[in-house]
C-alpha cells in the first residue's frame, strides 16, 4: 500500500511539474525539434526514435550453425544496402511505367538497368556465391516473389532465362524463390534485416 501511494505521489508530483515546464523549438542538424525545460532547468529535447527490431535469443543446435549464423549475418550486412537499394527500384518503376505501353515500360527498365549496372557492377562481381544467395533471398521474399520472375517481369524472357542458366551454373534455382524454413538460419537472419520499400524510402 505504500509503494502505491509513493508512485501515486510520484506520479502527481511529475504531473504538477509538466505543467509547469517551459517549452518551444530549436533547430538541431536542420531539423526543428521541440524542448522542454523542467522543473530543475534542465532543457529536454523531444524526438520521434525509429522502430526498434526486438527478437527473442537465438537458440542454436551446434556450433556448426552458430558459426553459419555468424556468417550469414556479417554477409546480410555487407549485401543489405543492394538488397534494400533493389526493392526500391523495383517498387519505382512498377509505380512509373503502370500507364506506360508495355514497349515503352521495357525501354525504361532496360534504361534503369543500364544506370544501375554502371553504378553497381564493380561491388556485385566481388560477391561470394553465398552472399549473392542472401541477396536474392532477401529480395525474394520482400517482393514475395521468385528473382526469375522479376527479372522476367522487368526484362523479358529471354534475359530471364539467361540469369537462370547463370544462376544453375553456380547452384542456384532463380525459379524457386524463397521458401521459409527451407533453411533456418537463413530465415534468423533475414528476420532481421527490414529491406521494404518502407526502409529504403527513409535511407
Amino acid at each position: 500500500m505504500r509503494i502505491l501511494l509513493a508512485l501515486t505521489f510520484c506520479s502527481l508530483t511529475c504531473l504538477t511539474f509538466a505543467q509547469a515546464q517551459t517549452q518551444g523549438k530549436v533547430v538541431l542538424n536542420g531539423k526543428l525539434y521541440p524542448f522542454i525545460i523542467d522543473s530543475c532547468g534542465d532543457t529536454l529535447i523531444i524526438a520521434d526514435l525509429e522502430d526498434v527490431s526486438v527478437s527473442s535469443p537465438k537458440m542454436f543446435e551446434s556450433d556448426e550453425e552458430l558459426k553459419k549464423y555468424r556468417r550469414y549475418r556479417r554477409y546480410a550486412a555487407d549485401v543489405y544496402p543492394y538488397a534494400v537499394e533493389a526493392v526500391k527500384v523495383f517498387h519505382e518503376v512498377k509505380q512509373n511505367t503502370e500507364d506506360m505501353r508495355r514497349g515503352k515500360a521495357k525501354r525504361y527498365a532496360k534504361h534503369l538497368y543500364k544506370d544501375m549496372k554502371d553504378h553497381f557492377e564493380e561491388p556485385l562481381k566481388n560477391l561470394t556465391r553465398t552472399q549473392g544467395m542472401i541477396l536474392i533471398k532477401m529480395v525474394e521474399r520482400e517482393l514475395k516473389t521468385p528473382v526469375f520472375y522479376i527479372i522476367k517481369d522487368l526484362r523479358g524472357s529471354w534475359t530471364a532465362n539467361y540469369w537462370g542458366s547463370v544462376g544453375k551454373l553456380f547452384g542456384h534455382d532463380l525459379k524457386e524463390g524463397y521458401i521459409p524454413g527451407k533453411d533456418r538460419i537463413l530465415d534468423m537472419i533475414l528476420d532481421d534485416f527490414d529491406v521494404s520499400y518502407k526502409a529504403a524510402r527513409t535511407n
